[in-house]
């Protein structure tokens, strides 16, 4: 019941916070934010903001021409804004490493990375890469994009004194993954298939990938945090799949934040002085939340991490 009485947690504020609420008078001029699925939703929003606080935003998304209406949209409600748009469809490792490739040749510097885009609870179906398409669109496609973009990162960090930040946009609703919470022997099995454990696998992963990151980064000395966060529950593209997600949004609605509280916490942790330092933690409602057992175990974070690579070809 905390988001109906507006409960403020250690960070002074509460999830019936906006976006802009939490990141009022955060000067954030000379920064540079890359957003993927940019162009609805929390996305969006988290773009809108990112560039009304002084970030030089990268919309990075599947669907150039819709980016470019956004970006269009955001500079008529604040003109000093600095947007710039980029193909990326993270469902694609080809597109990602396409994309990263063309980031690094423009020699930009990158201090904040939003890992946004995502599907939920689509009946089965596997990416151009082979990978079910839920796993692939929300981990795969985020984990190869912030491996290729970490030096970028570790460089700008390094020339500017700012710590780098990587956001990864989880769900509540990585409790709700397989019993075994990564079936890495049936990862792309249509007949154990269920979309709504599909759903929470990889929601689980992108908590389990924040995790892995931060210690490896910690471990390096590498000034960047990772963290992952539940946006909370809100009605948006991602669940027009999904029949389950119709009923929830229906018996939930109470519980139902507008998109500017639900960008909140995104740009919270992306942006806010109060978050610096921190890493491989889980936020909800603008404060450090406990995620389930099994985004804690360290073991499956490395397994997670060896998987990753391999269905990237990264090893």
């Amino acid at each position: 019941m905390t988001w109906l009485i507006g409960f403020k947690g250690p960070s002074g504020f509460s999830a019936k916070h906006t976006a802009e609420d939490v990141t009022e008078g955060v000067d954030c001029k000379g920064l540079t934010a890359i957003v993927t699925g940019p162009t609805s939703g929390i996305g969006l929003e988290s773009a809108r903001v990112l560039a009304l606080r002084g970030v030089h935003v990268i919309m990075a998304a599947r669907n150039v021409e819709s980016a470019t209406k956004c970006k269009e949209n955001i500079i008529k409600g604040c003109a000093s804004a600095t947007i710039d748009v980029m193909q990326l469809d993270v469902s694609s490792l080809e597109s990602v490493r396409k994309f990263a490739k063309e980031y690094i040749s423009m020699g930009l510097p990158l201090n904040i990375l939003i890992c946004n885009a995502g599907v939920m609870t689509p009946p089965f179906g596997l990416s151009k890469d082979g990978i079910e398409s839920q796993f692939a669109t929300n981990y795969v496609g985020h984990f190869l994009l912030t491996n290729l973009l970490l030096d970028t990162m570790k460089n700008t960090a390094q020339k500017c004194g700012n710590e780098g930040r990587i956001v990864i946009v989880s769900s509540k609703l990585h409790s709700m993954s397989y019993k075994e919470g990564i079936v890495f022997d049936k990862l792309n099995d249509e007949k154990s298939y269920s979309s709504l454990s599909a759903y929470g696998q990889s929601k689980l992963a992108n908590i389990l990938h924040a995790k892995e990151l931060a210690r490896r980064l910690k471990e390096e000395g590498a000034n960047i945090t990772v963290n992952a966060l539940h946006p909370g529950v809100i009605a948006t593209n991602l669940s027009h799949h999904s029949t389950f997600s119709a009923c929830f949004y229906g018996v939930f609605g109470i519980f139902q934040k507008n998109i500017p509280q639900g960008a909140s916490t995104t740009c919270y942790v992306a942006l806010n002085p109060k978050v610096k330092g921190v890493s491989g933690e889980y936020f909800a409602g603008n404060n450090v939340d406990k995620p389930s057992s099994q985004a804690c175990d360290a073991e499956l974070a490395r397994k997670l991490w060896e998987c990753g690579m391999e269905l990237t070809g990264s090893k």
